[in-house]
């Protein structure tokens, strides 16, 4: 059956055409239950029980479907998610407009349907001659889908009768719509809000605490005292922005002190930045949320603070805001008016971006109490206010919560509890913590992608061979990190008979095994990177690829992707090739393994042979590409040695590279500039590649003053200065200096980012010193590696190109993806590092180390300590500022206390302790024992895993 409906349409040239949209219709669309006599009998694949097994409830006595309503998804999926929810049904309506409203929630109510214990059905009501509607004149879009949900509950409830009987199974309606409700309880359907119905679940009181609290104006009743200005609505705030009288951007708060954030603009011209500081002025912004902000006038413009703030649990919330309140009302200091920023208000939010956040709840004095605050691990998202019947069970606990509103009479926003995770502590509880946290895919890889892999036991065929070259013959070797299972690249050199040397990079030919679209490819895509922690792995590919069949170990022959260079013995490039090849490794070394077979005087094998002239080409690159301007920069790195059986590290130590690990990086550096020159060359528009922008000057000012307080010049004008400078940066008497201002130098770095060719104009990479530059040399573990591998197949041939792979667009939006999770694999690496020191220091008592400070503060400093990569920032107590016993000077800079002055770099000895007291935040406490500064006790948080130097040194090792 068809309807069609037709309207008239003005092109940009002012063409009308009309336009004629058919919809067709059927007669044949199943209700979802097993069985049913008017549906021809045939139960769905995934459908609703025959007999549902409704949880008991006195409201309804009998068994039940339930059928959902748009807001009931939206607002509710952690209920709906929970085991004791089952049989009910989704409409096509209601999935299209979830789907528009928030593609994470999409997401889940998708999987939700799809798990087969659920009994979750998903009814065609758009495609069903009965259940689909017009839109009426004058009626708007919402008001005609809350009519379609009503015709669809209505339908269901009479077919149900018809072939059930009177004693048939009820329909029920659950909706969180007060009109919508009204109008379905007129026309004679059963209907309940979500809350009414969950609290009669008397068998299951524990849903009551994940319902969420949608409703701002009854809690805003509680207090007649109103702390927020009004947020202005999305009309005005767009209305603003077009006229430039308000600035759109994101909003970043800040890890150290809550009482400021700040806010991007994304500008045409250029990015720039907002400070925001004061409760008031924050206006119930969360970080990553999109605000609109509105400039003060330069007079209120302020610098950024230097203080140390954080917002502590045991302040009494109405103190809190008094205090603020009266700290913006007094008169503000002198500054230097160079420091000054622009600086603005919140006026309105323009998109939420709230997510599930882990913590725990916080210790409350009254254990009967419904209602609690939720202190997050995350120390830039507030304080969340909760209702829970379970605080005695949930304290000590790990757990998520979800933030549902914030009203502006209130201090923090509130929120409804969604999981326990586990106790706090135990290392399994930690470590789901922190992949949630980071938002790491960590799920086990479903069937579907598995479906994709190739059958085992796995050979190549003659068919295989067909395209590519075989290097069977070639000494081809890889070298890795100890215990590295998934290999994806290898080396080769020998001499020619011209007398010049070939060199191949032979890199594993992931995308021969995930083809473009399928399951396994689009969750390679989703999960972006695999993330390495301490203790496991994370894979971006199920295991059969990631340490087998793409892993190009010793001795197995194996699918590689060559890029092969003809050098001359000055490591200059004669002639470049790629080539899809079948190689077999004949060693799988690790760097110390490698760097001893080129030291050895005894060895002269073909592949020691190899090896030494891989490793002097290598320093011949390095030598050139730092004579260009490439930046050698510095971040301190340590290794655990974990125990077999506890698993529990029992030393840590800062990691030690070898001239091997060089040797590695530079081939595969040159690999991925040849790379990427031949990949723009075919695709001038759709190349996936890397760039790494130069800092702005402003970012370099904290490593200059540094480095003058040492009496050292560093030139920051070009990327070649700024490499000569630190080049030249030597103290004899102080020979960590060097070292200490190639951290500070990596901290005054962008990040690099991926970006297609077409999109952009900058393509330098600023650290490389290279005009382009790409991934190309690890596609086990980073998913651009794959789309480049794809695109380079099919320059020189070997594959044919499909749709999303030459559409910018879509390429623009991977890599934005991309980005995101190759950062939060950052941050989840450095969070996994930042627990296992603290577990390593838990068994070790107080230990005394040297230290050296990179940053002063006008409260504290802080230090880092080379023997074990750590760093701390050490508070001086809040009363010396009120007592004035604190100096701070910003040019030099330096802090005064007590007469002894600490300067950045300096060197100090501090003695290490776990402090335990906060089980949320647990921290390495460092107490100053040289200098001593009499009536002074200092501490200090290990630095947060994901505190954000723009950029690491860049490593190409896995």
């Amino acid at each position: 059956m068809l309807t069609s409906r037709a309207f008239l349409k003005r092109t940009r040239g002012g063409a009308v055409l009309k336009v004629v949209r058919e919809h067709y219709l059927r007669d044949d669309v199943a209700c979802g239950v097993p069985g049913c006599p008017l549906c021809g009998g045939d139960a769905p694949q995934r459908g609703l029980e025959a007999a549902p097994g409704s949880p008991a409830s006195p409201l309804v006595p009998r068994p039940h479907y339930l059928l959902l309503d748009t807001n009931v998804v939206l607002h509710q999926i952690d209920v709906l998610e929970d085991a004791a929810l089952g049989n009910a049904i989704i409409l096509q309506t209601v999935l299209q407009e979830v789907r528009k409203r928030s593609a994470a929630v999409y997401g889940r109510i998708k999987d939700t349907i799809a798990a087969p214990e659920k009994h979750f059905y998903s009814f065609a009501n758009e495609h069903h001659k009965e259940t689909y509607i017009e839109q009426e004149r004058g009626e708007n879009a919402n008001d005609r889908n809350d009519r379609a949900i009503r015709v669809a509950a209505k339908w269901y409830q009479e077919h149900l009768k018809k072939s059930q009987g009177e004693e048939s199974i009820l329909v029920i309606l659950l909706t969180n719509d007060r009109k919508n409700k009204e109008k379905a309880v007129e026309e004679g359907i059963t209907t309940f809000t979500c809350e009414e119905y969950v609290k009669s679940l008397t068998g299951h009181p524990e849903l009551m605490d994940r319902l969420a609290c949608l409703n701002d104006e009854e809690n805003e009743i509680e207090s007649s005292r109103i702390i927020f200005p009004e947020h202005l609505p999305l009309s005005k705030l767009q209305q603003g922005i077009k006229s430039g009288l308000y600035l759109q951007g994101t909003f970043r708060a800040s890890r150290d002190n809550y009482l400021e954030a700040t806010v991007w603009i994304h500008g045409n011209d250029q990015e720039r930045e907002i400070i925001i500081q004061g409760l008031k002025h924050l206006n119930r912004a969360v970080h990553e949320d999109i605000v609109a902000v509105e400039l003060l006038s330069k007079d209120a413009w302020a610098a950024p603070s230097s203080v140390v703030l954080l917002d502590d649990e045991t302040k009494n919330e109405e103190e809190d805001i008094e205090k603020e309140e009266e700290d913006q009302n007094k008169p503000k200091t002198s500054v230097n008016t160079a420091m000054l920023r622009p600086t603005g208000r919140v006026v309105g939010i323009i998109k939420r971006n709230w997510r599930p956040y882990c913590g725990m709840l916080s210790k409350s004095h009254i254990k009967e109490a419904r209602r609690h605050l939720f202190t997050p691990a995350d120390r830039r998202i507030p304080r969340i206010r909760i209702e829970t019947r379970q605080a005695s069970i949930l304290e000590g606990r790990r757990i998520i919560v979800a933030i549902d509103g914030w009203p502006k009479t209130s201090r923090y926003p509130n929120g409804h509890f969604v999981k326990n995770l586990g106790a706090a502590g135990d290392k399994e509880t930690e470590t789901e913590v922190l992949l949630l946290e980071h938002d790491v895919p960590h799920q086990p890889f479903s069937q579907a992608v598995l479906s994709f892999l190739p059958q085992m036991p796995w050979s190549i065929s003659d068919e295989d061979m067909k395209q590519r070259e075989d290097l069977r013959q070639l000494c081809v070797c890889s070298v890795d990190p100890p215990g590295c299972t998934d290999i994806d690249d290898a080396l080769h050199c020998r001499e020619l008979e011209n007398g010049n040397l070939e060199v191949g990079v032979h890199i594993a030919d992931v995308s021969h095994f995930i083809r473009p679209g399928n399951a396994l490819d689009q969750e390679s895509a989703k999960r972006g990177t695999t993330v390495y922690l301490c203790e496991k792995r994370i894979d971006m590919v199920p295991d059969l690829l990631s340490s087998n069949l793409c892993s190009l170990r010793s001795n197995v022959d194996r699918f590689a992707f060559s890029c092969i260079w003809e050098m001359n013995q000055n490591a200059e490039i004669l002639a470049t090739r790629f080539t899809k090849s079948v190689i077999n490794s004949k060693a799988s070394l690790t760097y110390a393994e490698a760097q001893m077979k080129i030291d050895s005087a005894t060895l002269k094998d073909d592949i020691t042979t190899s090896l030494r002239g891989l490793n002097r080409l290598a320093k011949i690159l390095k030598k050139r590409r730092r004579e260009n301007g490439a930046l050698t920069l510095s971040s301190p790195e340590v290794r655990f040695h974990i125990d077999s059986e506890t698993h529990d590290p029992i030393d840590l130590q800062t990691k030690e590279l070898k001239e091997t690990n060089s040797m590695v990086e530079e081939f595969m550096l040159l690999a991925n500039i040849s790379v990427a020159q031949k990949i723009y060359q075919e695709f001038s528009e759709h190349a996936l590649l890397r760039k790494h922008p130069a800092p702005p000057p402003s970012n370099y000012d904290i490593l200059v003053k540094a480095a003058k307080s040492k009496g050292l010049e560093i030139k920051t004008d070009c990327a070649k200065s700024l490499a000569d400078s630190l080049d030249r940066a030597e103290s004899p008497s102080f020979p960590y200096l060097n070292t200490l201002l190639r951290i500070l130098a990596t901290r005054c770095m962008m990040q690099a980012v991926y970006f297609c060719s077409g999109m952009d104009s900058d393509f330098h990479h600023y650290g490389l010193a290279s005009p382009i530059y790409t991934h190309f040399t690890s596609p086990i573990r980073r998913y651009a590696d794959i789309i480049v591998h794809r695109l380079l197949a099919v320059a020189i041939g070997v594959d044919t190109t499909y749709p999303d792979l030459t559409d910018k667009h879509k390429l623009a939006e991977l890599c934005k993806n991309l980005n995101f999770r190759h950062k939060m694999a950052q941050y989840a690496q450095r969070a996994s590092i930042a627990f296992h020191t603290q577990l390593f220091f838990k068994n070790k008592g107080e230990v005394s180390e040297e230290a050296y400070l990179l940053f002063v503060r006008k409260n504290a400093i802080v230090v880092l300590i080379p023997k074990y990569g750590l760093e701390g920032t050490v508070f001086f107590e809040e009363k010396a500022k009120a007592n004035e016993r604190l100096v701070f000077n910003d040019e030099i800079p330096s802090l005064t206390v007590e007469g002894t002055t600490f300067c950045t770099f300096d060197k100090v000895k501090v003695s290490i302790v776990l402090d335990s007291s906060n089980i949320q935040h647990q921290k390495i406490r460092m107490t100053l024992v040289e200098p001593k500064i009499l009536g002074y006790s200092s501490d200090a948080t290990q630095s947060s895993a994901n505190e954000e130097p723009e950029m690491k040194k860049k490593k190409l090792k896995k």
